[in-house]
């Protein structure tokens, strides 16, 4: 992010706080309303317990009050007085369909069942008198019954012989009603749930599909079921609570009523939509404000950016328009001011240094030019002479001549300061071929006549300007050759690969001086020279970098000095006016000193 600008900070940051600052508030909400949902569930399902013990408070008196009345029908009194089993069954047929009851159980005192009836066929006497020795002898009792795979709601009542007050007891009634699943369903619209009755993990009867009835008696074996317990049926979630119904046989039947959380919560899941979207379209709203509001702060630090850049390249001119009285504006006038003082500080130094080189080079040039011209003057004035031989007149005429050509050389060396890569001649030809006439140039001069250039590897060929090439040569070995003690040898090795020539020129002298060793390729600059000019290693280093190459300083020491020049196959892209054009081949007739 450190290379990011400001802009793009400023948006990114922003954009990451007011996401997480929606995220968090979007949480919040969902997990409020989620709680708040949970909540309203757990009381519905106490309204919905407290409606069903309400209606089933109001139906066990109304049917306690008609199993009251059967049981004091003087009927039944007579024939409970006949303690006869057959006759008590066979005539107990009509009190049962009085009754209107699923299940109808005559009993005597002892608990021994003497008539049972049912509309259901498979209910044992056996199993009867198991569930009514749990409440004998107590009376008026309404209790629960699992007999024969269904369950009854049972009211028991006491058959009294004269009135109830006298306690003479000639046997039990009792009258049980089957909860099946219609009863179930009117149960279920009662409490606005579904709900489902059980004993144990045993569900007798409920409003639940099949498979949601398999995976409740599941969760029951497992976690049972208690106010706000959670459970997953059929892939739909439910809130669950359990009441005890059969009060008198320590709980063991339950009904347990559920709610659909996934129904309640359907808005819910509506409302997260809705949040989700408008927090969405909140970030992007704010982000949006935000990128241009941060456009109107930054422009101004991105145009005082852009104008430091400008001014890195030397653009004192580039447009800055502070507005405001802010501190960037500030800031940006400031610079303004500090560019303009810039540039006339500069100004005032290029005039310095150009009246500096000037001198410097007016005062190299008069000093070079003087030798040549008294030469050209004195030699001139011999010549005037009548009685001179022509032999001495021929020497004279080689002194002139030899002192025109270094002023020529001189001059030569000024023009390729104002000669830029444009100016290249370029043809086809063999480094080498350049590099053996540079050397053939100094090996003809008398004063190298015990110096030895010794040509080492292989060069290729190459598109430059081989003129100006030559000068390089002729430059770089004329200084190993002034450096080199007499016999001495000069190594010259050549690489090439597939980019690039490789050249070393390797003398055996002194090494360079320390006086100018971070100075050698400064125009001017020569040391330990009677008649060097201080262009050789400045015109070298230009030429090389005109045809893309480079020119370098690999060792010096006192056991010698090595330079290396690098130049490239494929020269860089010049103007079509000098690219190609043909060259006349002129050799260097006199040295150019480092």
């Amino acid at each position: 992010m450190a290379s990011l600008q400001l802009r793009t900070k400023l948006l990114v940051s922003l954009l990451l706080i007011s996401s997480s600052l929606t995220c968090a508030t979007l949480w919040i909400v969902h997990e409020t309303i989620r709680a708040e949902v949970r909540k309203r569930i757990l009381d519905d399902l106490n309204n919905s317990v407290a409606t069903f013990q309400n209606v089933q408070r109001q139906r066990e008196v109304m049917l306690g009050r008609s199993a009251g009345l059967i049981s004091d029908l003087p009927s039944v009194r007579a024939l409970m007085t006949t303690h006869d089993a057959a006759t008590i069954q066979d005539a107990s047929q009509g009190i049962w369909q009085l009754a209107g009851s699923d299940l109808f159980v005559l009993a005597d005192r002892t608990g021994r069942v003497v008539a049972l009836h049912s509309t259901v066929p498979g209910i044992s006497r056996a199993s009867t008198e198991e569930q009514l020795g749990k409440h004998f002898p107590q009376d008026e009792i309404s209790t629960w019954w699992a007999v024969g795979g269904h369950l009854y709601e049972v009211f028991i009542q006491p058959i009294y012989f004269g009135a109830a007050t006298e306690d003479r007891v000639l046997g039990l009634l009792a009258i049980g009603y089957d909860i099946d699943e219609p009863l179930a369903r009117e149960v279920s619209r009662i409490a606005s749930s579904q709900v489902a009755i059980h004993s144990g993990n045993t569900i007798l009867v409920s409003t639940l599909s099949p498979s949601q009835e398999k995976e409740l008696a599941a969760h029951f074996s497992s976690a049972g079921a208690t106010a706000g317990t959670d459970a997953v049926l059929g892939g739909e979630r439910f809130l669950a609570t359990t009441l005890a119904l059969d009060r008198n046989a320590n709980g063991s039947v339950q009904l347990t009523v559920l709610k659909s959380y996934d129904q309640a919560a359907a808005y819910l899941y509506r409302l997260n939509r809705l949040l989700l979207a408008l927090g969405v379209a909140a970030v992007f709203c704010g982000s949006l404000l935000v990128y241009l509001i941060s456009r109107t702060f930054t422009r101004p630090l991105a145009d005082l950016a852009a104008g430091v850049k400008a001014l890195e390249h030397g653009d004192f001119v580039f447009p800055l328009r502070p507005s405001g009285q802010d501190e960037v504006a500030m800031v940006t006038k400031a610079f303004a001011g500090m560019r303009r003082s810039l540039q006339l500080t500069q100004q005032k130094l290029l005039q310095s240094e150009r009246l500096a080189t000037i001198g410097l080079m007016a005062s190299s040039i008069s000093h070079d030019l003087r030798h040549p011209l008294t030469a050209i003057l004195a030699n001139s004035e011999f010549l005037s002479e009548a009685h001179l031989k022509d032999k001495e007149r021929e020497d004279l005429y080689q002194e002139i001549r030899a002192a025109v050509h270094r002023m020529n050389d001189l001059i030569e060396s000024l023009l390729e300061f104002s000669r830029g890569r444009e100016s290249l001649q370029l043809t086809d030809g063999r480094i080498e071929d350049t590099l053996m006439r540079a050397a053939h140039a100094i090996e003809a001069r008398p004063e190298f006549q015990t110096v030895t250039v010794k040509v080492t590897g292989e060069a290729g060929e190459a598109c430059v300007d081989h003129r100006r090439l030559e000068r390089v040569f002729y430059n770089l070995l004329l200084n190993a050759c002034e450096a080199s003690p007499a016999n001495a040898t000069v190594q010259v090795l050549l690489e090439k690969n597939n980019r690039e020539q490789r050249i070393v020129i390797a003398d055996s002298g002194p090494g360079i001086a320390d006086a100018i060793r971070g100075r050698l390729f400064e125009p001017f600059v020569s040391h330990g020279k009677e008649n060097g000019t201080g262009l050789g290693l400045t015109i070298a280093e230009k030429i090389a970098q005109d045809h893309g190459g480079s020119l370098r300083v690999v060792s010096s020491s006192s056991s010698g000095t090595s330079f290396e020049l690098l130049l490239p196959f494929v020269q860089p892209q010049l103007s079509k006016s000098s690219a190609h054009r043909p060259s006349n081949y002129m050799a260097p007739s006199s040295r150019q000193d480092d």
